[in-house]
Order: C-alpha cells, then sequence, then structure tokens
C-alpha cells in the first residue's frame, strides 16, 4: 500500500508573512513536487497570484473561513489529487489557510472525510506569527491565539523588522511544546517545517518526544493565565496527563468520548501515546473539538521510552478539574 501523502497546515494571522514563507519554501528541493491548496477570505481571491508554484498552478479554495462549503471543496480537491499523489507525482501537500481562520475544521476534514484519513496524514500545523504585529494581534484576536495554540511549530517572521526575543515568551505560554524559530525575509530551513508529526518515514518508528513534547507541558503546569480573564490568552489551557502503570482502553475511550461530546466546542486538539492492557506496542490518539480519530497501534516504542502513557489536552474555556472530573467517572483516574 502506498505511504500516506504527507499535509502540512500553513496558518497565521493576516499579514504575518506566510505567502512569503511559502514561496521561499517551494524553491527548495526538499519540497519538490509539493501541491499547494490556498483558502482565501473575500469576494476576489489575490493571494494565490502572489504563490510561486514550480508546476501548476496553486488550488484556489472557496473564499471564506475554512467550514462548510470550503471543507467540501477541500475534500473535493484531495480526492481529486489522490492519483497523482498514488503514482507519486505529488510529494506533499501544503494548504495555507486565511488569516482569520480557525486551523480546527481542517484538522476534522483530515480525520473524517475517509478517502483523506486514509491517503493522507497530517504532518504538522505551521503557524507564523509577526515579529512586529504578533503581540497586538495575539492581544486583541481570538483567532491568532488559537492557530498558536494548536501549532507543531511556530515561525516568528519579519524578524529583520523587530527583535524576536521578547515575544518568545508569551508564544511559549500558549504552546510549552512546539519549537519556535525567527526567519528574515522567510528564509526557513525546511528541515524545521517537515516530520513534524507522528511519523519519521525515513525510520517508521514514531517520534513520540517530538510530536507530543509532554515534559514541555508537564513542566509549564496550569497555563491559565490568572489576569484579565477577557483577555484572549486567558482562555487557552494547556495540561498534560501522564499515567506509569498500562490503561484499560475500554475504560479510558468511553471518558474521552464523552469528554469530546459533550465538552467538543472547548477542546482545541487532544492528542497522546498510550500504554494498554494486553499490548505491547504503543497506540496513538488524536481528536479535534467533537471528533476522535480511530487509535491507530504504532509499530514499536521508542528505545529508551518509559512507556508512559501521556496525553495532551490543548483547550479553551476549559480548566484541568473538567477533564480531570470525566476521567475519574469510569475511572481511568481514581476518585479524589
Amino acid at each position: 500500500m502506498a505511504e500516506a501523502t504527507p499535509v502540512t497546515l500553513l496558518t497565521g494571522f493576516l499579514g504575518a508573512g506566510k505567502t512569503t514563507l511559502l514561496n521561499h519554501l517551494l524553491r527548495q528541493p526538499e519540497l519538490a513536487r509539493t501541491a499547494v491548496l490556498v483558502n482565501e477570505f473575500g469576494d476576489i481571491g489575490l493571494d494565490h497570484l502572489l504563490v510561486e508554484k514550480l508546476d501548476d498552478a496553486p488550488v484556489l479554495l472557496n473564499a471564506g473561513c475554512l467550514c462548510c462549503t470550503v471543507r467540501g471543496d477541500l475534500v473535493r480537491v484531495l480526492r481529486e489529487m489522490l492519483p497523482r499523489a498514488r503514482r507519486d507525482e505529488i510529494s506533499r501537500i501544503v494548504i495555507e489557510t486565511t488569516g482569520l481562520a480557525d486551523p480546527v475544521p481542517i484538522l476534522a476534514t483530515l480525520m473524517t472525510d475517509p478517502v483523506a484519513a486514509s491517503a493522507y496524514r497530517l504532518d504538522g500545523i505551521v503557524t507564523v506569527v509577526d515579529a512586529v504585529n504578533g503581540a497586538t494581534h495575539l492581544d486583541t484576536q481570538e483567532e491568532a491565539v488559537r492557530q498558536v495554540a494548536v501549532a507543531d511549530r511556530i515561525v516568528i517572521s519579519k524578524a529583520e523588522l523587530s527583535d524576536p526575543a521578547w515575544l518568545r515568551d508569551r508564544l511559549r505560554a500558549l504552546n510549552p511544546a512546539a519549537p519556535i524559530t525567527a526567519v528574515s525575509h522567510g528564509a526557513i530551513d525546511p528541515a524545521f517545517i517537515l516530520h513534524a508529526g507522528l511519523f519519521d518515514p525515513a525510520s517508521k518508528i514514531p517520534n513520540v518526544a517530538g510530536w507530543l513534547n509532554a515534559a514541555a507541558f508537564e513542566s509549564a503546569g496550569d497555563q491559565h493565565h490568572h489576569h484579565d480573564p477577557n483577555h484572549p490568552d486567558a482562555r487557552i489551557g494547556v495540561y498534560c496527563l501522564t499515567f506509569e502503570d498500562p490503561l484499560d482502553w475500554p475504560e479510558l475511550a468511553t471518558s474521552l468520548e464523552m469528554l469530546v461530546a459533550s465538552r467538543g466546542e472547548n477542546l482545541l486538539r487532544v492528542k497522546g501515546i498510550l500504554n494498554l492492557k494486553g499490548r505491547d506496542r504503543p497506540v496513538a490518539i488524536h481528536a479535534v473539538r467533537h471528533l476522535m480519530h480511530q487509535p491507530v497501534q504504532l509499530a514499536a516504542w521508542p528505545e529508551g521510552d518509559k512507556r508512559t502513557s501521556r496525553i495532551i489536552f490543548i483547550t479553551r474555556d476549559l480548566r484541568l478539574a473538567v477533564i480531570e472530573d470525566a476521567l475519574r467517572a469510569f475511572p481511568v483516574l481514581p476518585q479524589a
């Protein structure tokens, strides 16, 4: 069976420099045979004219946020590209979102459409933050905060115009696990954004540490901010739950399904690596809002891994106590 084609989601608020970054990447040999999908806001698309493409023109999705009609367009385009991907004429797909887009619906599309879920795999969410205006966007725009919170990689753009050092702490507070780099004029090393997902295709062994970076979440602790409750950052929580003993999958699955069903609007992203009773290989889980992906059994535990179960919750307006109560109900956690 052919290897699933990696999909990179490139997001960031308006004017962050996504197109400049993408143009640089498309000139690099590591992104040869990359197909580009561009989502735009407004009646007439312009940004796709600025994207340099090595062969075909980029595909312009319908105007608007990536939900409803646009998600239908995304499914249609991914299905149309599948024969070329199977022939290895397309080695990667990059989806560049409008600056006003919530990236979560794209994840939902990749998880729920049967063709997309079997033929494509999310290789990572890359969020671009403007060194000049990024703090203002984070202060005033909830979309900008969500884009940072769910990212696998964060790129601070326009470093030639403003010192990015002061912005790093703010970004790490929102997303402790995502590696951060600063670039000038969009010049980024492709290695920073490639293979940000669960697998390095060259090894077939899951990069658990790189995918979860659970230690970063654990050291960050409760990331709810206790200042102005109306501040966008204050609505985001990032939590890591670690289980030393093997877990019972039916109990955990029921707890997670109930949590996703009842509090899905507050779950921006859930991902984890599990050590389950009766299995000698790790199991990966992934959920977005009201949708939970089928668990995937991986090839092997990485050498030296402690084989603990680690589940990351990235939330909006949802405290850790609510998550723990859901896990105690069946019970996954011991009763308080």
